[in-house]
């Protein structure tokens, strides 16, 4: 098996430190803006909680239907810091073997985490924003208000805009770095 180079080594550091940032950072925010909160309205989703203006939005939830949130409604709160932290060791793993293959492995349960946990994330807004209280004292028919996962999205007279937060750049950062040390890797192989 071949050993990685020095930038494969590195960018194992890399990118455990950047994954590091998850619990000193926000990872992802939603933002609401309306005529009656110019000033706006943000929810803050970390690794392990939900701050921000969560206690508003329930308030302002209640009256289309949706459920409120609250921490001890994540299990995710539970698995995602869990699955990070193993992750990470195994990261320690792939440095002290130092083989390519290993490498790509980690690569893979990588994406394989980010694109359970983007699904996971979907699921729960879709839940969220269509799984409406029949008797909520404001009801308009045909009508969801699921957040956008990532972007922009117009909900009545609210304006909702979804997008990674601080650790949540650094986690995809870390992602683009995993990808690209192994294309680079495969290359290096590959021209030998």
């Amino acid at each position: 098996m071949k050993k990685l180079t020095l930038a494969g080594r590195v960018s194992i550091a890399v990118v455990v430190l950047f994954l590091a940032t998850l619990w000193y950072m926000p990872m992802w925010q939603i933002d609401l803006r309306a005529p009656q909160y110019p000033g706006g309205l943000s929810m803050k989703i970390w690794i392990n909680d939900i701050k921000g203006d969560v206690d508003i939005i329930n308030g302002l939830n209640h009256y289309i239907g949706m459920k409120t949130i609250h921490k001890k409604d994540f299990a995710e709160f539970v698995f995602l810091p869990t699955t990070m932290l193993v992750f990470m060791a195994l990261g320690i793993v792939v440095f002290i073997l130092n083989r390519k293959l290993v490498y790509y492995l980690w690569t893979g349960l990588f994406m394989l985490i980010a694109l359970f946990s983007f699904y996971d994330f979907y699921k729960w807004e879709y839940n969220y924003g269509h799984n409406l209280d029949p008797h909520a004292p404001i009801q308009v028919p045909g009508m969801s208000y699921q957040p956008p996962l990532f972007g922009y999205k117009k909900m009545l007279n609210f304006e909702a805009l979804s997008q990674p937060d601080i650790a949540g750049w650094f986690y995809i950062a870390a992602g683009i770095i995993l990808v690209g040390i192994s294309i680079y890797e495969y290359k290096k192989m590959v021209k030998k």
